[in-house]
């Protein structure tokens, strides 16, 4: 790149939302270039979360398969774990499709750039790094630098023991004892995987309840198998003080009844993210950031800079992959002066635990705290014969829908594979679907999507496989 090079779109981090921007902007004829301090491609999600973490709560689910096919008849002697291939089959995961991305964006002649950027102005970005130190200058930017892990001051120690998400992906060994400080969605699936793996896992959370926000008839389930598996769940507990000893890490808890203390060879700080807006020279700019650090936007993702914009982890809840790649479509879109807007009706999430948990559009707390008028159809897997083939009855489908219309709202889900089904409740919800369409679309026989369909059945008074009886 030359001293001081232009670009009609810059954009600013390689993770999903970025490289999604970058690839659509090129696609639209714009001059891109995509950069990022890090020289491999696919930001957090593709490096340090996402698929990293899914690998190996797929190798959780082997072994955690393998230990409860007694019940079939079938015995296996105790699964030995390779760390070293273990971390070279996710390692080679995380190649594979960073080299695909890198292809991706070379077929399309997007330039990509390793290097730190910072914004000079409005329209200069600042380089430093192995690629091109010097200038670039831009028509637009797009920032998609991401998150990055909070670790509270308390509970900052010099001690490579103490870890957080991505230092516990690396899987550095296998902790006899773990503690997992936080109750969401990465403390949670991280502390699956060390258990599958055999360590006694502890996890403690502040709050009255695992996954706060999400409905507790969907937790239930997945509570309710932790218990079983996990050393223990400290709830309405926080970690008042961590020491490093030789023997290991102290936790001292506290919690309505007062303190107490447990050694753990291991702990892992999963409490949130924040994003990564620092030392990007927003100062610069008359860009607006929130006291959390979020960059603000309009539903075109542009800032009050008009020729920047902001996607993904920087710009609010839910710090989701699939939010930030839709966003930076939006922002690509409009930057090729054609007509776009962030109005996404529903965004899915899921907690990829065992078992899973997802939902998109209106909750049912959401909907009973705003004192919205919903009706809820659930339908018990315990009812449904694929569920029962697969020994894992413990999950539930549940539709939020408007009282008067019956149109869909919102959908939840807890069970195996629950993640692969919210897709379906994502369209019913982004074409106006009412309960009727779900009930009498016909669904294939025996799979775990009957249950969507029979949510709607309970609904619209023509369940097969649950008997309702009608009010007198």
């Amino acid at each position: 790149m030359n001293q001081i090079d232009r670009y009609d779109v810059a954009v600013i981090g390689a993770g999903p939302g970025g490289y999604a921007a970058a690839f659509r902007a090129a696609d639209l004829g714009l001059r891109t270039a995509l950069i990022d301090q890090d020289p491999q491609l696919g930001g957090t999600c593709l490096l340090r979360g996402c698929i990293p973490s899914k690998a190996l709560l797929h190798a959780a689910r082997l072994l955690t398969e393998a230990q409860e096919a007694a019940a079939w008849g079938i015995q296996f002697d105790k699964p030995r774990v390779d760390l070293d291939a273990f971390r070279s089959r996710v390692d080679n995961i995380i190649g594979k499709l960073t080299k695909g991305v890198r292809t991706l964006a070379g077929s399309r002649k997007v330039d990509m750039i390793h290097a730190r950027a910072m914004l000079k102005d409005a329209t200069t970005l600042q380089l430093s790094g192995p690629d091109s130190p010097g200038e670039l200058s831009f028509g637009h930017a797009i920032i998609a630098t991401g998150s990055k892990p909070v670790i509270p001051s308390s509970l900052k120690l010099d001690d490579p023991r103490v870890m957080d998400s991505t230092g516990a992906l690396r899987l550095p060994d296998i902790p006899q004892r773990l503690l997992v400080v936080g109750g969401g969605y990465i403390g949670l699936e991280l502390g699956t995987v060390y258990q599958a793996l055999s360590s006694e896992v502890t996890v403690v959370e502040a709050l009255p309840r695992l996954l706060n926000g999400v409905d507790a008839d969907l937790v239930r389930p997945l509570h309710q198998r932790m218990q079983r598996r996990f050393t223990a769940i400290k709830l309405n507990t926080t970690v008042a003080q961590l020491e490093t000893q030789n023997e290991g890490l102290v936790a001292t808890f506290s919690d309505s009844e007062g303190t107490n203390t447990d050694r753990f060879d291991r702990v892992l700080i999963a409490v949130g993210r924040k994003p990564n807006t620092e030392q990007l020279g927003l100062e610069h700019t008359k860009i607006a950031v929130t006291s959390k650090g979020f960059i603000e936007v309009d539903r075109q993702m542009r800032t009050a800079e008009p020729t920047i914009f902001a996607i993904g982890d920087v710009v609010g809840e839910p710090m989701l992959a699939h939010k930030a790649s839709h966003e930076g479509l939006v922002a690509a879109e409009v930057i090729a002066g054609r007509q776009a807007t962030f109005d996404a009706a529903a965004i899915p999430a899921v907690v990829f635990t065992d078992p899973e948990i997802a939902w998109c559009g209106l909750t049912e707390e959401a909907a009973k705290a705003a004192g919205q008028a919903v009706n809820v159809a659930r339908f018990p897997w315990a009812a449904s014969g694929r569920a029962t083939t697969l020994g894992r009855t413990e999950g539930v489908t549940k539709l939020i829908l408007d009282q008067e219309s019956g149109r869909v709202l919102g959908m939840g889900l807890c069970g195996v594979g629950a993640g692969e089904l919210i897709a379906e409740g994502v369209l019913a919800i982004e074409m106006g679907a009412v309960a009727e369409d779900l009930a009498t679309s016909i669904h294939a026989h025996p799979t775990l999507s009957e249950t969507v369909m029979e949510a709607a059945e309970s609904f619209t008074g023509s369940p097969t496989h649950l008997f309702i009886p009608k009010r007198s």
